[in-house]
């Protein structure tokens, strides 16, 4: 799967994780929308930091780097890569959250309704691949 990383202009050390809509497009349930979401490892994202220093949003904590279309985060709500990256699909040039942690991350915004769609979608996927 190509997301452009190469605009980036960077060489993870970590393969970067793939969440939200492009994660839902990943998988079939939804087309996902403009921007790409990804969250990094600690060492990736502080490299990013530095080099785009002007593109830096902070939500609670969770620091996103913005640039070229990608927000690229060092933790959502507190969970890190490492945690959400458990049970990832490998892809070549990133890795995809699992959907069980993908249905994780939507239940934390399930406020929105945009998320509480993504959570029925996702549910109903989980459930036809447990009874195929």
């Amino acid at each position: 799967m190509d997301v452009g990383l190469e605009k980036l202009n960077y060489s993870f050390r970590d393969k970067p994780l793939l969440i939200g809509g492009k994660a839902m497009e990943y998988y079939g349930l939804r087309p996902a929308g403009a921007d790409i979401d990804l969250v990094v490892s600690r060492y990736d994202h502080d490299e990013l930091r530095k080099r785009y220093p002007g593109h830096i949003k902070d939500i609670y904590g969770d620091i996103g780097i913005c640039e070229y279309g990608f927000e690229i985060w060092n933790q959502i709500c507190r969970f890190d890569y490492d945690c959400l990256k458990t049970g990832a699909v490998e892809e070549r040039d990133l890795l995809v959250v699992s959907l069980e942690k993908l249905l994780f991350l939507k239940a934390l915004a399930i406020e929105q309704e945009k998320c509480y769609r993504d959570v029925r979608l996702i549910v109903k996927e989980i459930l036809r691949r447990q009874y195929e």
